[in-house]
């Protein structure tokens, strides 16, 4: 076969441009990830040999090796793992294939602009080989795919595009060979790679070594972190465990190390990133925890070794009682892994409640939950076991104030008369506030739960009540406030005369009969004339349009008749009550109830069904409005 020269996918590209202008602060990491990679080649073979052993026979001792020709000013990273062949070489090294793409390069492309040269993106995107254009300006791949006799040769400079050869007599694995940059000869020294070795990769399971034959010489403990007693492991080895086995650049916000022992012996070691991870909400909501059994790699995509909702997660999760030749097709329904996951589910949900109720760091469990709060929500309506202990774990955005409150806290500020825990959804946090649905809830002092997730549309409905009081959403009709304790109680004088308002209501209904489902004096409103709210038996307005954005409906699907409510103390309602028993009312108020339906609407986000008979009516309101 004769060479075949082909170009990066257009995001590759674009990568290794930032790459080249420094996205590293450190450029050193290059090495970590390299030899990162090896160790997973590593143990993809020896869990592919449990049972197809002939795969590793010609050389079973798994190791990287690091060496350094300073005559060619090459570093060599190697490992004689699972290897690839030319498919495998264009998947990895030519594309990124991975969901959330454009976000990355979109977060990746703002910090080179603003001169930032974070580390906190690149790793956790499987993409870290590409941090080898740090230090080098030509990369050559040689490698050959366990169980098959071709080998090949990849070569690039980084520049758009690559080429693929095929390579006769390559052992086992893969051999990435940098030629380095100028003033980058620091790399070929063995005492600066073994010190970059310790300081990242020193816990890696895999043997690294520098050099080959008698003179190979060990660079790191390979010995697996996990199987170390905790006051034997620093703060610093578990941070850079971390940064191995998550492809992460933060800093771990927790760290968990236990051992279960009893009727199933297992260990963890698990962490919670202190930011989001890229592929938080890919629709497959996949973990990222590696399982390993009797420290043998065996998979990190158990399905059911992770509760979706903890799927924020990075560790290893080592067992003792598994088989180790389990299948992850047999994984799927094996009884002790189910076992393993409750019990893993219990104790990070333990370690995230002692968290929550240390009062003197709330701003860092603020964090977490401004970071994982809406996954967390998800196991409310997915995991009725763990129900109880993830309510405790529950933080809100609320009208009491700028910072977090429990449930706990809100039921415990209940004013007198108040049977429910109100709450109020949308997109964002200022423009609930800005609501007016708030007014009367305000006026009275009542505390109003702001729900800016999607899923708590999905969560709630499930859950229905906490500690005996229901969950109720101040767009519902029946959101009493008249049985409610507090604020000052509106005078009788304020108000349009009842029999005036009567009279309103009615010509309101007739105009509007095919529009609303209702027209009703409001309880809720002080400031606004009107507002939009549902009947107590409908969908809740927010949920509707979350419906349709994500084309659960229709775009132009017509969804269920809301009651508008009239503020019958509002200067406008009380001009319009007063003139509703006016001779040809019916027709002289015909433009103000479709101007005050549209109002409403438009304070609830919703787009209007005819802008133009708007902007008409409008026109004409104000010409005798100056007239």
């Amino acid at each position: 076969m004769t060479e075949e020269r082909l170009s990066f996918q257009a995001e590759v590209s674009r990568l290794l441009d930032i790459v080249a202008h420094s996205l590293y602060s450190e450029k050193e990491v290059f090495l970590r990830e390299l030899v990162s990679n090896a160790s997973d080649a590593c143990d993809r073979l020896r869990y592919a040999a449990l049972t197809q052993p002939e795969l590793s026979a010609e050389d079973p001792n798994l190791q990287v090796r690091l060496l350094a020709d300073k005559e060619a000013r090459t570093l060599t990273v190697a490992d004689n793992g699972i290897g690839m062949n030319r498919e495998d070489l264009i998947e990895n090294l030519g594309t990124i294939a991975r969901s959330g793409t454009a976000a990355f390069m979109k977060s990746l492309k703002e910090a080179n602009a603003e001169g930032k040269k974070d580390v906190n993106l690149i790793g956790q995107f499987g993409v870290g080989f590409y941090s080898a254009f740090m230090a080098a300006d030509r990369v050559e791949v040689l490698t050959r795919k366990a169980g098959e006799a071709q080998g090949w040769r990849w070569l690039s400079d980084g520049k758009g595009e690559f080429t693929i050869a095929e390579a006769a007599d390559l052992p086992r694995g893969t051999k990435i060979v940098l030629h380095l940059r100028e003033g980058d000869d620091e790399y070929l020294e063995e005492h600066r790679l073994g010190a970059i070795v310790r300081k990242y990769s020193d816990h890696i399971a895999i043997p690294i070594v520098f050099g080959e034959g008698e003179d190979a010489k060990a660079l790191n403990s390979a010995s697996a972190l996990w199987t170390r007693s905790k006051n034997e492991i620093t703060a610093e080895q578990y941070k850079e465990f971390y940064h191995h086995v998550g492809h992460a650049f933060d800093e771990p916000w927790l760290t968990l190390h236990w051992r279960a022992e009893g009727a199933l012996e297992y260990t963890n070691l698990l962490f919670v990133p202190s930011t989001k991870p890229f592929d938080l909400f890919d629709p497959k909501r996949a973990h990222r925890v590696k399982l390993y059994v009797k420290r043998v790699f065996i998979t990190d995509a158990a399905e059911g070794l992770i509760p979706p909702y903890l799927r924020f997660l990075r560790g290893v999760v080592d067992s003792e009682d598994l088989p180790l030749n389990i299948s992850r097709e047999m994984l799927q329904h094996n009884p002790m892994l189910a076992k393993i996951r409750a019990g893993l589910t219990r104790r990070v949900l333990s370690e995230l409640n002692k968290k929550a109720k240390d009062t003197e760091n709330a701003a860092e469990y603020a964090s977490f939950w401004e970071n994982f709060g809406a996954v967390l929500k998800e196991g409310l309506y997915e995991d009725y076991e763990h129900r109880d202990e993830l309510l405790k774990l529950l933080r809100f955005r609320s009208t009491a104030g700028n910072g977090l409150v429990s449930l706990e806290e809100y039921v415990g500020r209940m004013k007198d008369g108040q049977d429910a825990i109100f709450t109020l959804s949308g997109e964002d946090v200022d423009s609930l506030l800005r609501s007016p649905q708030l007014e009367g809830f305000r006026a009275k002092g009542v505390e109003v739960l702001l729900l800016t997730d999607p899923v708590d549309e999905f969560w709630m409905p499930s859950v229905g009540v906490y500690d005996g009081k229901p969950f109720k959403s101040v767009t519902r009709s029946g959101a009493d406030l008249g049985k409610i304790k507090g604020g000052e109680e509106e005078k009788p004088e304020d108000k349009a005369p009842e029999g005036e308002l009567v009279d309103l209501l009615a010509l309101l209904k007739l105009t509007l009969s095919d529009a609303v489902k209702d027209v009703r004096k409001s309880e809720r409103l002080t400031d606004s004339a009107v507002c939009l709210v549902s009947d107590d038996n409908d969908m809740d307005m927010h949920l509707e349009r979350l419906l349709k954005q994500h084309k659960q409906l229709g775009a132009d699907a017509a969804g269920a008749k809301r009651i508008l409510e009239i503020n019958p103390s509002h200067p406008l309602i009380k001009r319009l009550a007063d003139r509703a028993k006016a001779e040809g009312a019916a027709v002289n108020l015909e433009d103000a109830a479709w101007l005050l339906l549209d109002q409403a609407r438009i304070v609830e986000g919703e787009s209007l069904p005819d802008p133009a008979a708007f902007a008409r009516r409008l026109a004409s309101a104000m010409e005798k409005g100056l007239a």
